[in-house]
């Protein structure tokens, strides 16, 4: 008897402890979420606080965006991966999931440090050039960049960012000598573009996609798999000669490390549906990015592959972001 008294008593004990988690699952959030990301006025920053200000009212709890210092986003990164894992702080995170290949020392490793949540969205980056360059197709700019004696200069926004890392990606891909300015930022980055202080560069989509729609800027390539709807007249890199020259900008979420299972998927599914709505999907449109929600095995498995992709980027080609 004491024997089935002891099997009921821990069946018990393990009913309510699962009922007790179902319980913290349905209840979270019950206060105020802390969402940490980095580079205030960008398409990041954009995303991040629409994405709050829905999770807030969805929630009835604020969502507070934290805008920590860039520093190839691994400032708020670490911050995060320092959080207590019970969901009330997350980070939205794109490059900074990939630091360990492109910087020396890194306080996080994103593989034991965070569950990732899902991926929120992606953008495409242009090759563009300024008015005064003769050239109106990328074969027609790849054989004057390869006309040129001296080393030819790209605008970046900074050692490891998106434009940075195309450049580099073009380089390879056509041995080119090709060298980046770094600038403090995409605003900084296209404001050289627009004045002619550097005649070529990459820059997001949503940057500098006005100023070519109004003539200050031409337009070569999107450097996604598929061309943008909302400027459809412009080829992929693909379409115009080198194949497998891809690179997308994406940003999602992770959360800390042992953050309850219960709690991710809640995440995972309310930040899905809000990234669905009909008005959150046309404000990426008009930032010229797309929603991309999807289960967190599958960010763990693109964090992964974009994470070896880097490493071998470097491995060819020296390019470091410190």
């Amino acid at each position: 008897m004491r024997t089935i008294s002891t099997l009921i008593a821990v069946f018990v004990v393990a009913a309510l402890g699962a009922a007790s988690l179902t319980a913290r699952a349905e209840t979270y959030p019950s206060r105020s979420v802390r969402l940490i990301m980095g580079g205030a006025g960008t398409f990041h920053d954009i995303v991040t606080r629409q994405l709050a200000q829905q999770l807030s009212q969805r929630w009835g709890q604020p969502v507070v965006v934290d805008n920590q210092p860039a520093a190839a986003l691994t400032v708020g990164t670490a911050a995060a991966a320092r959080a207590a894992p019970d969901g009330y702080t997350l980070v939205m995170s794109d490059r900074s999931a990939l630091a360990p290949s492109l910087l020396k020392v890194v306080p996080y490793d994103v593989a034991k440090d965070f569950v990732p949540v899902t991926m929120a969205a992606q953008a495409t980056s242009l090759l563009v050039a300024h008015p005064s360059v003769p050239a109106t197709t990328l074969a027609e700019l790849l054989a004057l960049l390869r006309r040129e004696t001296a080393e030819v200069h790209f605008a970046s926004a900074g050692p490891g960012t998106n434009n940075h890392i195309a450049m580099e990606l073009l380089k390879a891909a056509t041995g080119l000598n090709l060298a980046p300015i770094h600038y403090k930022g995409g605003g900084a980055s296209t404001t050289a573009l627009l004045g002619g202080e550097v005649k070529f560069g990459f820059a997001l989509l949503p940057t500098v996609l006005p100023h070519v729609k109004a003539g200050k800027l031409k337009a070569f390539v999107v450097t996604g798999k598929q061309r943008f709807s909302g400027a459809s007249e412009i080829a992929t890199a693909a379409e115009s000669g080198l194949p497998g020259f891809e690179l997308e900008f994406w940003i999602g979420v992770l959360a800390p490390k042992n953050t309850r299972t219960e709690i991710v998927a809640k995440l995972n599914r309310d930040i899905g549906e809000v990234l669905r709505q009909p008005e959150m999907q046309a404000l990426l449109q008009a930032q010229g990015a797309v929603p991309a929600p999807d289960s967190p095995e599958a960010f763990a498995a693109h964090i992964a592959s974009e994470a070896t992709r880097m490493r071998e980027l470097v491995q060819r080609t020296g390019m470091r972001a410190d």
